[in-house]
C-alpha cells in the first residue's frame, strides 16, 4: 500500500505548443505505482550527471528516459510497449537473450548496447527509439506504419542494462532531446516550462520500489526477481524479518523501516545513506527466542526521508496466524 509520497508535478510544465511534436506515454503501466522514471537525460555537460531538474537521477553520458519495473516478475508477466507517437519503423531487433549484462557476455552485446528495440521515425525530423525489449516481443517491421498507442512489444533485459526497463531515447535532426525539457541548453539551471508529453509526467526524486516479510534477510537477487517476500510468515519462524527495496537513494538520506503488530511496535530500524545508490534494499527484524511469535496483523512499513522530508513510503501488512498442530 502507498499513501501519496513526494511527486514534484512540474505545475509549469505544459505540452509545446498545438502542432509540434508531442508524445503519449510509451508503456502500460501507472508510474508511482508498478513503474517509476530511474534515469532521465543527463544535463551535465561535464564529467559529472544531473537531471533536468538538477537532481541526481542521470548518469554520464545518458541519453533517454528509463521507465523501469520494480521486479523481474513483473517482466515476465509483460508489460506492454507502445508507440509513444505516430510513425514508420526504421528498423528492429528481436533476437537477443534477456539477461543481465556482465563481463562475461560483454563482448557478445558490444554494438548492440540497446539490446532488443525498435526505431521510429516521425515527421520534422524526429526519432523514438526503444530499448531492451523482451526477445521474441517485438510486432514492428520495417516499413511498417503505426500510430501512437499500437503495441511495440513488451520490456525485457537484453543488452547493456542491469534492471528491467524502457529505455526510451529521443533525437530531431539527430540530436538528442530529453522530452521532460526539450528547450534546455544542455543544463539544469533554467528548467524546462515546456514538455514534448502530451500529458506532462511527475518527476519522482526517488522512492520505494516495494517491502515484504521473509524469515532470513533475503538475497538481493531474490528481491530483484521478486521472488523474497514469503508472507504470511508461521508463527514458529526462525527469524521475523521485514524488508524494503527503493531506488534514487542520495548520500544522507534516510530509510526508516518499522513494524507494528498486535502488541504494538515490534522492530523499528533508522540508517543513513553512505553514498548515492541507484537501487537497494535494507532490512530489519528479530530472531525468534524460544515460544512462537504473537498471532495478529502485522504492518510494515517503510519510509524514504531526505533531508528530514518523507520523499516516499510504502506499507505491506500481513496476518500471523497459529501453526498447525
Amino acid at each position: 500500500m502507498r499513501p501519496a509520497g513526494l511527486l514534484i508535478a512540474l505545475s509549469l510544465a505544459a505540452p509545446a505548443a498545438a502542432g509540434d511534436f508531442r508524445l503519449q506515454f510509451p508503456l502500460d503501466c501507472t508510474l508511482g505505482q508498478d513503474c517509476h522514471i530511474q534515469q532521465f537525460v543527463d544535463h551535465d555537460p561535464g564529467p559529472g550527471a544531473t537531471d533536468f531538474t538538477c537532481g541526481t537521477l542521470s548518469y554520464e553520458g545518458h541519453k533517454g528516459t528509463d521507465i523501469a519495473l520494480p521486479y523481474l516478475s513483473d517482466m515476465r508477466a509483460g508489460a506492454t510497449v507502445r508507440a509513444a507517437a505516430d510513425g514508420v519503423v526504421l528498423g528492429s531487433r528481436n533476437t537477443m537473450p534477456d539477461q543481465y549484462a556482465t563481463a562475461e557476455n560483454a563482448a557478445a552485446i558490444e554494438g548492440k548496447e540497446c539490446g532488443n528495440g525498435v526505431v521510429l521515425r516521425h515527421g520534422g525530423g524526429w526519432e523514438t527509439q526503444y530499448c531492451h525489449m523482451k526477445r521474441g516481443s517485438i510486432r514492428a517491421q520495417s516499413g511498417m506504419t503505426v500510430k501512437a498507442g499500437d503495441a511495440l512489444g513488451e520490456v525485457g533485459l537484453s543488452g547493456k542494462t542491469q534492471f528491467p526497463h524502457l529505455h526510451l531515447s529521443v533525437r530531431k535532426d539527430g540530436a538528442v532531446v530529453d522530452p521532460f525539457a526539450p528547450d534546455s541548453s544542455g543544463t539544469c539551471a533554467s528548467p524546462s516550462r515546456q514538455t514534448l508529453w502530451a500529458d506532462p509526467l511527475p518527476y519522482r526524486p526517488g522512492g520505494v520500489l516495494g517491502a515484504g516479510f521473509s524469515t532470513a534477510i533475503p538475497e538481493y537477487q531474490a528481491i530483484k526477481d521478486g521472488t523474497a517476500d514469503q508472507a504470511p510468515l508461521a508463527a514458529d519462524a526462525p527469524a521475523f524479518v521485514f524488508w524494503a527495496y527503493a531506488f534514487g537513494g542520495q548520500a544522507g538520506d534516510t530509510l526508516e523501516l518499522t513494524v507494528t503488530g498486535p502488541g504494538g511496535e515490534f522492530v523499528s530500524r533508522r540508517e543513513a545513506l553512505e553514498k548515492d545508490q541507484a537501487q537497494f534494499f535494507r532490512a530489519t527484524g528479530r530472531r525468534l527466542r524460544g515460544g512462537s511469535w504473537p498471532v495478529g496483523s502485522y504492518t510494515g512499513t517503510a519510509r524514504l526521508l531526505r533531508g528530514g522530508s518523507e520523499v516516499d513510503s510504502f506499507s505491506s501488512s500481513m496476518t500471523l496466524a497459529d501453526t498447525p498442530d
